[in-house]
């Protein structure tokens, strides 16, 4: 495959984001990541929800799918499930995600269906004029809010740890090239990939600035005793518990790096193919025909029979 650069997957529509919002250091970073992997645009789908983040697709020359509130994970994983074979990658909002969407991200950790997860967060709805979101401490005000916020927030990593991803970390949206790299191991690993990236909303978010992360954020990498892979199942609650604990670090040093892989889990598609018979991660149904020559359909009532025969009820004709 021909080697393609990073204008390559870049599209001619206008990034209307605001001036200094994190979400054009994600963005970069995608663009560089899919380069450096020298990704098919025809195998790569980019999906998302809705809110600021959720434009993504539209600027990324890949195949793109900007779907409903809190939704994206869910087409995400009839769109793998689908076809196995692309590679797939969600972006959303904390709110979107962690929000409305928060079942969605659960459920695939649980699965481990081979999907990566891109979370903007900047704790608060951008799109939407600046309410909390998910990821918003208690008794945090930022500047929309007429009172401080009375919910306690959602850390991302402990829930998808919780949920059973099996790759987990975190990111700095406006250093590009460190969350390049976490986003090329995201998607080369085999499973449920999230990254938490957090970045400035510079319209309404007020205490969570640029400035702010920029004295307190170190990387988990420079520590050569932080090891985040589990090389035997004996180690997975133990590396799980260490990431956790290491998660709940926020004040004068918040870590950003990668905080577990486990490598060792099979995916949703390898067990699905295990227990059914007829579908194949080779030879998945969106590749498969549904017709022959003449138009007629490949499964008629015959072949429906031996299909479904278990499952038949008291059928007198089909």
């Amino acid at each position: 495959m021909a080697s393609r650069g990073v204008a390559s997957y870049r599209t001619e529509v206008w990034s209307d984001w605001c001036p200094g919002c994190g979400d054009f250091g994600i963005l970069a970073a995608m663009q560089k990541a899919f380069a450096e992997l020298n990704l098919d645009p025809a195998q790569t789908v980019v999906v998302s929800g809705i809110g600021c983040s959720s434009k993504t697709p539209h600027f990324i020359n890949v195949n793109g799918v900007h779907t409903i509130h809190g939704r994206g994970i869910a087409f995400a994983t009839g769109i793998k499930l689908a076809n196995p074979q692309l590679k797939v990658i969600v972006n959303g909002g904390d709110g979107d995600l962690l929000g409305i969407g928060v079942a969605h991200f659960v459920a695939l950790g649980r699965r481990n269906l081979d999907v990566t997860v891109l979370i903007h967060n900047n704790q608060v709805y951008g799109l939407t004029k600046g309410q909390a979101s998910p990821t918003l401490r208690r008794g945090e005000k930022v500047k929309s809010l007429p009172v401080p916020n009375l919910q306690d927030a959602v850390n991302p990593i402990a829930l998808a740890i919780a949920s059973g991803y099996t790759f987990v970390a975190r990111a700095y949206s406006l250093w590009v090239d460190h969350l390049k790299e976490i986003l090329k191991a995201a998607i080369n690993h085999k499973g449920s990939a999230v990254i938490d990236v957090l970045q400035p909303c510079v319209t309404y978010n007020d205490i969570y600035t640029a400035e702010f992360y920029k004295d307190r954020l170190y990387k988990l990498e420079d520590d050569p005793s932080w090891d985040p892979i589990v090389r035997d199942p004996s180690e997975d609650e133990e590396k799980k518990a260490a990431a956790i604990k290491k998660a709940e670090e926020w004040g004068t040093r918040i870590p950003v790096g990668v905080f577990y892989v486990n490598p060792l889990k099979d995916t949703y598609e390898e067990r699905l193919a295990q227990r059914n018979p007829s579908y194949s991660i080779d030879n998945p149904p969106a590749l498969q025909p549904i017709s022959r020559e003449d138009g007629s359909p490949i499964v008629g009532p015959d072949e429906f029979r031996k299909l479904f025969k278990r499952f038949i009820v008291n059928v007198k004709k089909l």
